[in-house]
């Protein structure tokens, strides 16, 4: 019996975003790590989401915990390393955008392996979602993902995945190899297109989304920016366009877009719509600073789109 929407399995991230106060900068403490983000969205879309991964048993795990309490995120399987720490990073911005630096390496999540998998839960799922973080931040979470991926396929769990290139945390070789094995096994693909370049080697986006089929997903939803997103199926390939706003920081803008693309697809199985509404949701969430403070409701996105 499938009695979760969404399970998230990745690493949460504690973030402090830069205010500038005259000659002053201040980091003002928030929450992030691309997983988390997204079972936020899907929450606050209406989704019944949970969550894995490992905390430190230190003031920022404890952060989360009440964060996912607060949007009432299924965290039961959450672990809590009595002598493990809690991953940071810091967003500064200047004329180019954000800028992230991170303070991760050897964080409580990057230890968990393949025996800690939550089974029952992964099973209970009606959509499983990784990322190439879930996998970069350790061998050990590579082939945990893995494990996690091959389980929900056996169980009937959808699995969806977001390719999220970072190449601070592994060389793109390895990457490469990595992101294709994990897409070859997924359902749902939720790339970039700056981070599919890299990836595939490929250029056009129409190129990139066939690339992706071709490895065995049903649905390819390709975030281009404020071009909007390209999803392609099988049998039909659109553009769906952006919705233009006055965007004052995009950080967390392609988690929200994951989040509300997987909770608005559950309700009525149509990628392409997903895609229209999700675009909407991204739109408003960088309508303010930092990841999950400005990600909208459900309510919040309808009345969106009612007034476009």
């Amino acid at each position: 019996m499938k009695t979760i929407d969404i399970l998230a399995i990745g690493e949460p991230l504690m973030e402090f975003a830069e205010v500038r106060r005259g000659e002053e900068r201040l980091y003002l403490p928030g929450f992030g790590g691309d997983v988390s983000n997204a079972a936020v969205a899907a929450a606050r879309q209406g989704a019944k989401a949970a969550i894995f991964t490992a905390l430190g048993d230190d003031a920022f795990g404890r952060d989360f915990l009440a964060l996912w309490d607060l949007e009432g995120i299924d965290r039961s399987s959450v672990l809590v390393r009595q002598d493990g720490r809690t991953g940071v990073y810091f967003i500064s911005y200047g004329e180019e955008g954000h800028v992230f630096s991170y303070a991760r390496a050897g964080s409580a999540a990057s230890l968990v392996h393949e025996g800690e998998l939550p089974l029952e839960q992964i099973a209970a799922a009606r959509v499983l979602h990784a990322s190439g973080i879930s996998q970069a931040i350790s061998s050990d979470c590579a082939d945990a993902v893995f494990a996690a991926i091959r389980h929900a396929k056996a169980n009937g769990t959808v699995v969806s995945y977001d390719t999220n290139l970072r190449l601070r945390l592994w060389p793109l070789d390895r990457a490469r190899a990595v992101i294709h094995g994990a897409v070859a096994l997924s359902d749902i693909a939720l790339p970039g297109l700056d981070d599919a370049r890299q990836l595939t080697g490929l250029d056009r986006p129409e190129e990139v989304c066939d690339f992706y089929l071709a490895l065995g997903c049903r649905i390819v939803a390709l975030t281009m920016g404020k071009v909007g997103t390209m999803v392609a199926t099988p049998e039909c390939r659109e553009v769906i366009p952006a919705r233009p706003v006055a965007a004052v920081d995009a950080t967390g803008a392609g988690d929200t877009f994951d989040g509300a693309f997987l909770a608005e697809w559950l309700v009525h199985g149509d990628a392409f719509k997903a895609a229209s509404y999700a675009n909407a949701a991204a739109a408003l969430s960088t309508l303010g600073q930092g990841a999950v403070g400005p990600m909208p409701t459900r309510q919040a996105v309808e009345a969106f789109l009612r007034a476009a």
